[in-house]
């Protein structure tokens, strides 16, 4: 298989790749933030950005990467480049000497994306820093996403943090900022990126993607306002699917067993290969939701680790079935089933 047709462990369905994508909506104080750094000349070594799938972290992180290895601004505000830029061609091939990406690898043996970062990958990045950047400027390595490193990947990342290069920013782009570890965590400026208004990004979807009014804001309502989540399920029937879900779920702890075939029914059909990942997402949502009410219950806080434990179970799964290329129907049965366990402990 060409490198052109390897899938990208950081990369969502069709969607372009984030380092091939110069429009970053909804993040104006972030780019700011980072603007402000740049200018103070006291740039933080390493930044930990956080926020929903689909927000734009991604986007954000290589917006950010460009800037710094020299990329020709625009008039745009906000970090913008110009994609003709020999910097950001080079970026968009993987090919510049100042910037390294880590990431689950694709193993050519097994023709499959590994299911976390092994510390072969991680060990690249002190390896990358203790070298001297090819001109004046900085060099920069994203991490994505740094939920996916094992405990040696993680110690093996951390001697970067523990001894901060010259010049040198790693970027760590996070969805569960609980599974790295403290010493991680303790030693990144934290940036979190927010959801813009479900109005926001259905204008967005309606002028910079021509669609339609409704089909905008059902896409903008299912991601919570998150642009790229919101394109990605633009993408499939989300808004039926979703309920379709709900009524799974409804009777929970009991499940409604006609829905759930109706689902695995779909995602096995031709042209339905978003099906899974995206109900999968959906029951991760659910379960971290369910355990943020709880939290906030009195006395709900013992309950509320029922859910916690599912949608860390649920996002291994998701994991897993993209990475053994597990069967979608018996991955589906199982989320489903991991939701109902959690609601009969509850």
């Amino acid at each position: 298989m060409s490198g052109e047709d390897r899938p990208e462990a950081d990369r969502e369905g069709g969607l372009p790749h984030p380092r091939r994508v110069y429009d970053l909506f909804g993040q104006d104080a972030a780019l700011n933030e980072a603007e402000a750094a740049i200018s103070s000349g006291r740039m933080h070594h390493a930044w930990m950005v956080s926020g929903p799938k689909g927000v734009g972290k991604a986007s954000f992180a290589y917006r950010l990467a460009r800037r710094l290895l020299g990329a020709r601004a625009t008039d745009e505000a906000g970090l913008a480049s110009d994609p003709d830029d020999p910097v950001c061609r080079r970026l968009e091939a993987l090919s510049h000497p100042d910037f390294l990406l880590i990431r689950r690898p694709y193993n050519d043996k097994t023709g499959k994306l590994k299911g976390e970062i092994p510390v072969e990958e991680a060990r690249r990045a002190p390896e990358f820093f203790s070298k001297s950047a090819s001109g004046k400027g900085w060099r920069v390595c994203i991490v994505d996403s740094a939920d996916e490193l094992n405990v040696n990947s993680a110690n093996a990342l951390l001697k970067t943090l523990e001894e901060p290069p010259q010049r040198g920013l790693l970027i760590l782009i996070v969805n569960t900022p609980g599974r790295l570890l403290p010493t991680i965590r303790s030693r990144c400026r934290r940036l979190i990126l927010r959801a813009p208004s479900i109005e926001a990004t259905t204008q967005w979807l309606m002028d910079r993607h021509q669609m339609s009014a409704d089909e905008a804001q059902r896409a903008a309502m299912l991601a919570q306002g998150a642009p790229g989540r919101a394109l990605a399920l633009a993408e499939t029937d989300a808004p039926a699917l979703m309920a379709t879900i709900d009524t799974a779920l409804s009777g929970l702890p009991r499940l409604d067993r006609a829905a759930i075939a109706q689902i695995a029914a779909s995602a096995t059909r031709k042209g339905g290969e978003q099906i899974k990942p995206i109900t999968l997402d959906f029951l991760v949502a659910d379960a971290q939701n369910r355990a943020r009410a709880l939290a906030l219950e009195t006395g709900g806080a013992d309950r509320a680790g029922a859910w916690v434990e599912a949608a860390d179970r649920l996002t291994r799964l998701a994991r897993e079935s993209e990475t053994l290329y597990l069967d979608p129907k018996q991955t589906l049965y199982a989320a489903f089933g991991l939701m109902q366990d959690a609601a009969q402990a509850d």
